[in-house]
């Protein structure tokens, strides 16, 4: 009997494959990387044959690691980068690199709808702001700077919906990533005509549309070939990275939520409706299921930030640690030694803009109360602090509009640390839970997707069984009043020097 669930992660910088049992045990993983190009400054491109090459490596060797035979497959999904763009023919054949989520040139088409259709209209019905980074204006870019490419176009796909084409010969994509263009009505569920009559784009051209767990077709012969999957495996259609990562979460019932911290960071929520917030801090991706909605807030610089203080602080531990130690284990002793609070020492964590809460491109990185008594540890513990305040910008947006929440899944690299699980806790004000697997989140969505697809597993409650608590921690209320009092100076700060931060922004652009 097939028992086994396929999931391939397609990152950006390269593809995680993880077989699951149907029990949600991670039976084996493997990574294969490839590369992304940067034509100008602010594109990004990627070789969809890169993807597809990374697909079939690494399911060869993923089989082979686990000894499990291609007939024990019971499906094979996706999760993968969103926002991109790849343009295809009739016959699916690729008419250029692929644009990735991380490409800012389709400024001017933005600004073109924004001016057309009003910037509250485009976020009341797509349920974001309209932006260069999303699939819609990377569409229209093509239309105007490639015009015939544009007409050979057939079908406009996402990453994840090329590799189905490959293994299945079908075209289509799902709501999730659908819901991440600027060109999906989120209520209905279907490509919004007022966009895309208003950018020009040839509806026919956008793909069909399909929950995350619709089986769109089996593996041909020519893919089970080139991946040594069996011909006629259930391939499911998954969904974007952000959706799976949800789903792989636990997060399926109105009111459950979890943070992410890796480079970036998000908070999301599982709800019935989409959150249309009145200062459009947060935006809302379609949730694996169906019926739901996944309300999301993402920072730019969270890890990041934590990196930066690294490289720039701790040079002289970086390579000198011994033992089973890191330098990040080093930072965490040393921001452990200071108190909460770091010494009233705050940080903005804005290294790269911000998108959530502020959605501000000009905001700039500051250590502010900076004094000659501070020391390594302060900074060390400011920048985990500042990072949380930040996110609780977020949290408190949710908050407004879906009531309190008493705990919430803390998921990704920065959940390995003790002190910033606590300090999360304490400056959030909620029960932290930590699962065993951190880095696992994203693919056991896509698998979960997979197996009910397959009809291997009843439905996507499974998901909270998956997920397997390793420890908790609760806020320290004698913490929590400092971290309050800081708050308000936090969001304080970044808005007294939102304008210098702009003024500088516009020197250094005059300045080139």
């Amino acid at each position: 009997m097939s028992t086994f669930l396929l999931a391939h992660d397609i990152g950006t910088t390269g593809n995680k494959a993880t077989l699951f049992s149907k029990d949600g045990d991670v039976v084996a993983s493997t990574f294969y990387g490839y590369n992304t190009n940067y034509p100008q400054v602010g594109w990004a491109e990627q070789n969809p044959n890169d993807w597809w090459k990374a697909v079939c490596h690494s399911t060869k060797e993923l089989l082979q690691q686990a000894n499990v035979l291609a007939n024990e497959v019971a499906s094979i999904s996706f999760s993968a980068q969103m926002q991109g763009v790849v343009a295809v023919d009739q016959k699916g054949q690729l008419l250029r690199d692929a644009i990735i989520w991380a490409d800012m040139r389709a400024e001017d088409e933005a600004k073109y709808l924004s001016d057309s259709l009003g910037f509250d209209t485009i976020y009341e019905i797509t349920g974001h702001r309209i932006s260069s980074s999303y699939s819609g204006a990377k569409i229209v870019w093509i239309k105007h700077n490639e015009p015939d490419i544009y007409q050979k176009t057939y079908k406009f796909l996402h990453v994840k919906d090329y590799l189905i084409f490959k293994l299945t010969g079908k075209f289509g994509t799902d709501y999730t990533d659908a819901s991440g263009m600027n060109l999906l009505d989120l209520s209905k569920k279907e490509w919004s005509s007022k966009i895309v009559d208003a950018w020009g784009i040839d509806g026919e051209k956008l793909p069909n549309l399909y929950p995350s767990t619709y089986v769109i077709g089996e593996v041909t012969n020519t893919a089970s070939a080139e991946t040594g999957l069996q011909f006629g495996t259930p391939v499911v259609m998954g969904g974007g990275d952000g959706s799976c990562a949800a789903l792989g979460a636990g997060i399926v019932e109105d009111g459950d939520i979890f943070n992410y911290i890796g480079s970036s960071s998000w908070i999301a929520l599982c709800s019935s409706e989409p959150l249309i917030d009145l200062e459009m801090k947060t935006f809302t991706f379609a949730h694996i299921d169906e019926n739901k909605y996944l309300p999301c807030g993402t920072m730019q610089a969270a890890g990041t930030s934590y990196q930066w203080v690294r490289d720039q602080i701790y040079q002289n531990v970086i390579g000198n640690v011994g033992g089973r130690k890191n330098t990040y284990d080093v930072m965490n002793e040393e921001a452990g030694r200071s108190k909460p609070g770091a010494n009233n020492l705050i940080y903005l964590p804005y290294l790269l803009g911000e998108r959530s809460p502020w959605w501000d491109p000009k905001a700039k990185g500051s250590f502010i109360g900076l004094h000659v008594t501070h020391t390594r540890e302060d900074i060390a513990r400011a920048t985990l602090e500042g990072i949380t305040m930040n996110l609780k910008v977020v949290l408190d947006t949710f908050r407004k509009y879906h009531g309190h929440f008493n705990d919430m899944w803390l998921f990704g690299g920065g959940a390995k640390s003790l002190l910033w699980r606590q300090i999360l806790a304490d400056i959030y004000g909620v029960e932290i839970h930590v699962p065993k697997l951190l880095d696992e989140t994203t693919s056991m969505g896509a698998a979960i997707a997979g197996g009910v697809g397959a009809g291997v597993i009843k439905d996507l409650s499974v998901a909270k069984e998956w997920v397997k608590k390793d420890d908790s921690h609760l806020p320290n209320n004698e913490h929590r009043q400092l971290y309050d009092e800081l708050f308000h100076i936090f969001q304080d700060a970044y808005k007294q020097l939102a304008p210098i931060n702009h003024r500088l922004s516009d020197l250094h652009s005059k300045r080139g």
